[in-house]
């Protein structure tokens, strides 16, 4: 059984409460569909797993909902190639893609199904609204040494101050975004704390596939650079 997920925002404490854990494997493909079943609706992930991993990353979208991922297929790309640093990875679909808090409470109970597989460190990416689902996630949530939030988007974004010493963060812009300016990456950056970094990508847009393998480079490496016991 996995622990409790729960997230505190402002005076606010959410929790949800896993009752099953269900791992599928799908024929052909890199991952295993997980479901995991709580009180207030079930959370379908994509895990890889990396044998022996003591590292996971989780990967999410905006409000899209789904699978969705930047960067020319970043995520899959991503989740495919960490497996070989032993780091396992989840992509998380939120049950309520438009739903801040609801969507980094999934993304908590997607770090509780990796602590379950023996995962103690934890790297979380999110795109768009996914960049403040990240960041509350990871100030509710110790095991969480490392974030990159990619186009993000700064409402949300206040508890970024409380990963100061403890998760390092990676904030990634496009000067052309037209749906989030690099101005909300910027005012995000300015209330982080280091170790901190701000890439802001000339000519690129709100999803960054004009600028697709540098971003993958540069997403990879801060992972590998922050989480414990791996090498760039």
């Amino acid at each position: 059984m996995l622990g409790t997920a729960a997230i505190e925002v402002g005076a606010t404490r959410v929790e949800v409460h896993p009752t099953n854990a269900r791992r599928m494997p799908q024929a052909g493909e890199a991952y295993d569909i997980v479901e995991i079943e709580t009180d207030r609706g079930t959370t379908v992930c994509r895990y890889y797993e990396a044998e022996g991993a003591r590292n996971g990353v989780i990967m999410v979208g905006g409000t899209g909902g789904g699978f969705d991922t930047p960067g020319r297929d970043l995520y899959p790309r991503l989740a495919k190639d960490l497996s070989d640093d032993r780091i396992s990875t989840l992509r998380v679909q939120y049950r309520h893609p438009t739903d801040l808090v609801e969507s980094a409470v999934d993304t908590i109970l997607g770090t509780r199904y990796l602590e379950s597989r023996g995962v103690s460190a934890v790297g979380l990416v999110g795109h768009s609204l996914g960049g403040a689902v990240v960041i509350q996630a990871a100030a509710s949530d110790p095991a969480v040494r490392v974030v990159v939030a990619i186009a993000t988007q700064a409402s949300g974004t206040e508890s970024v101050g409380d990963l100061a010493g403890r998760a390092a963060i990676l904030l990634i812009h496009g000067d052309a975004d037209r749906v989030l300016a690099y101005h909300s990456s910027e005012e995000v950056y300015r209330r982080a704390r280091e170790p901190r970094r701000l890439v802001v990508y000339e000519g690129a847009g709100h999803t960054l596939d004009e600028v697709a393998e540098s971003l993958y480079v540069d997403v990879k490496a801060w992972l590998l650079k922050h989480l414990p016991g791996t090498l760039v």
